[in-house]
């Protein structure tokens, strides 16, 4: 059986994330993102379901711990985002004075709380607030989180679909130890990788070339210092394309010749999102 790590508690919309990818997996709630790549990074027969950034409010902020393991990126999967208002059962909207939620979650849902004129309370995570209510015995406080989280605390969702953009999306990436990549064909794929560039004047700017000459679409390029300096930079980098396509190969080994490291984090099927 396939064994899921994700970060958070059950009813975390990671957990509602690795059901939809895999319902038959084993999933196993971890306490913090580090612990998810660590116990992964030694576990060859589990896989991590990791947010990577939010349509609306950007990157989660797990890129320094993809840099750390290094671990292969298997797939892509973009999750639909309803926030709810849970509370405990017999709630009216009118006795809740205190919301409490993960920081993401409470901006996403602004409008609403504003509207409400409710008392924000910035939580570690969504799920951990549901239960924190479940827990509370107190109609004045509510939570902001999955109706998984309703279903898994037995609360009621006094308020479905609260988020201020119903086309609200979060990205998750499907991470292990061993290296596995799909054949090249006819399919839209994503190549993910990490580099390091020799210090050098506008060694990036070189570095680029390549994928400009042969026509490559760069989707994401971010830099991040490495540990203890903020002279030396690592980029995470992705781009269409599969990393056997011979332009593709032409941009990296042109890539190479500035590199002072260089990884391929993963090679893999584009989500079906993409398209829409």
């Amino acid at each position: 059986m396939k064994k899921f790590f994700f970060q958070g508690t059950y009813g975390a919309y990671s957990h509602l994330a690795a059901l939809s990818i895999n319902p038959d997996a084993k999933i196993v709630p971890c306490k913090t993102f580090d612990e998810c790549f660590l116990k992964a990074s030694k576990d060859t027969n589990s896989q991590i379901v990791i947010p990577e950034s939010n349509r609306i409010t950007g990157n989660i902020g797990i890129e320094y711990l993809i840099f750390k393991y290094r671990l292969n990126i298997y797939s892509e999967y973009f999750q639909k985002i309803e926030h709810n208002l849970l509370g405990l059962p017999g709630t009216k909207l009118t006795d809740i004075k205190d919301v409490y939620s993960h920081a993401q979650a409470l901006s996403q849902c602004s409008k609403f709380i504003k509207s409400n004129n409710f008392i924000e309370h910035v939580r570690a995570d969504t799920a951990g607030s549901a239960e924190m209510i479940s827990k509370s015995k107190n109609k004045n406080k509510a939570a902001i989180a999955s109706s998984l989280s309703a279903e898994t605390y037995k609360l009621e969702i006094i308020k479905k679909n609260i988020e201020n953009d119903k086309d609200n999306l979060t990205r998750f990436l499907v991470m292990g130890k061993n290296i596995s990549q799909p054949e090249f064909d006819k399919k839209k794929y994503i190549t993910s990788f990490l580099f390091k560039l020799k210090s050098k004047p506008a060694a990036l700017y070189q570095s680029l070339a390549g994928f400009a000459i042969n026509s490559v679409n760069l989707t994401k390029l971010q830099s991040y210092p490495e540990k203890n300096t903020f002279d030396s930079f690592f980029f995470l980098c992705e781009l269409d394309g599969h990393i056997e396509d011979p332009k593709v190969q032409k941009s990296l080994e042109e890539l190479g010749l500035h590199c002072e490291d260089f990884h391929v984090l993963g090679v893999f099927e584009a989500d079906k999102q993409r398209e829409k």
